[in-house]
């Protein structure tokens, strides 16, 4: 069995994924398929596999040298797609989610992965891991094809919790621009806040709030603000990191993903359509195929639970092995580059100027 005593000790040679094994649409079967994907290409991966021992044995068995890289840890139980989330937190403890999760707390594994169950798994990771200090309400953040040189822009809320006020959509943007700096390896993230449209005067009154909160951040957070973008931004150039509240973000996430499958649908239905057409599509595979890879959302699967004393990766629930290896890819990626205590200090580090700025303001009242 793999040494998992130091999740980022290059002794042991490998940074630790802790994996829910048993959640997801498709089963364990596509969860191993995945992870062996992702040792295939990268040795410095290993992992903590949490399940049904009986079920993952042979399905690891299966794969090449899949179980020097692998420690198996038997739960039991497992977290339905149905279960509210209030439940599991309750009567959680035993199943692979819980199991997961626990390796991250104990200092086992530095990231975990789960294809389960969102609204479980993120009342499982505040309950286990708890809040970073400074921080009212975690948020999940997820990539998005766009048309800036790296490729993607980062997005968030896009679930977590449909309410946010203005001191929430203030943390989501420090902790975007922590995530797009270790994420794309960007060095002054561009941050801009979802609206209905980018003049000054437009937007509830807690988005005006938030937006001159975030302004007013944006040099001790080490990103540039732009202002409000719409929904057309989104997949665009203007911005690197996207701020909104989990309801729009979601449905946002949502739609994009529907559209993406439709563009592909349409595309096959044109190709077909004739034998002239079908000649077409022969002549035009090559460039199809980039197409369909640049815009097919297993390859982006993967959305991050940002401000939690531990890192936690979501996997998509239908997620096939593809999808799998884009989330532990993503899981190693944020390891590799600290990007937890990364973004610990940048929001001490805010939480602390705020404080400092409220003082300031208070003394400076009390002496006029």
């Amino acid at each position: 069995m793999m040494d998992t005593r130091d999740p980022q000790t290059k002794g042991a040679g490998r940074i630790v994924i802790s994996v829910d094994a048993m959640g997801g649409d498709r089963g364990p079967a596509a969860v191993v398929a995945g992870i062996a994907a992702s040792a295939d290409k990268n040795p410095d991966i290993g992992f903590i596999l949490h399940g049904d021992e009986q079920v993952l044995a042979p399905l690891i068995a299966r794969r090449r040298g899949l179980s020097e890289r692998c420690e198996l840890r038997h739960a039991p139980r497992v977290v339905q797609m149905h279960e509210k989330p209030s439940h599991v937190m309750r009567h959680g403890e035993g199943t692979s989610m819980w199991s997961a999760i626990e390796a991250v707390r104990n200092k086992e594994a530095t990231v975990a992965v789960s294809c389960g169950n969102t609204g479980a798994l993120m009342a499982l990771s505040m309950v286990r891991l708890r809040r970073l200090p400074g921080v009212n309400r975690p948020a999940i953040a997820c990539l998005w094809p766009s048309r800036n040189p790296h490729g993607f822009n980062v997005m968030l809320d896009v679930g977590a919790d449909i309410r946010a006020d203005a001191e929430d959509l203030l943390q989501y943007a420090l902790m975007g621009a922590a995530y797009a700096r270790n994420g794309l390896a960007l060095v002054r993230p561009r941050v801009g806040l979802l609206n209905v449209g980018t003049e000054e005067h437009k937007g509830r009154p807690e988005l005006r709030v938030a937006g001159e909160m975030i302004a007013a951040a944006a040099e001790a957070g080490g990103y540039e603000y732009v202002g409000y973008v719409e929904g057309v931004d989104i997949p665009g150039a203007r911005c690197d990191v996207i701020v909104t509240d989990g309801y729009t973000g979601n449905i946002a996430l949502k739609t994009g993903e529907g559209t993406a499958r439709l563009i592909s649908s349409l595309l096959r239905e044109a190709f077909q359509k004739t034998p002239m057409s079908r000649f077409a599509a022969l002549l035009a595979l090559p460039s199809l195929k980039r197409l369909q890879k640049r815009i097919d959302p297993r390859r982006v699967n993967g959305g991050v639970f940002l401000g939690l004393n531990g890192t936690v990766v979501k996997s998509h629930g239908s997620a096939d092995a593809t999808g799998v290896s884009a989330a532990v890819k993503l899981a190693f990626k944020l390891a590799q580059s600290g990007f937890q205590d990364r973004l610990a200090a940048r929001v001490a580090s805010a939480v602390q100027s705020g404080q400092d700025a409220a003082l300031s303001e208070q003394r400076n009242g009390g002496a006029a």
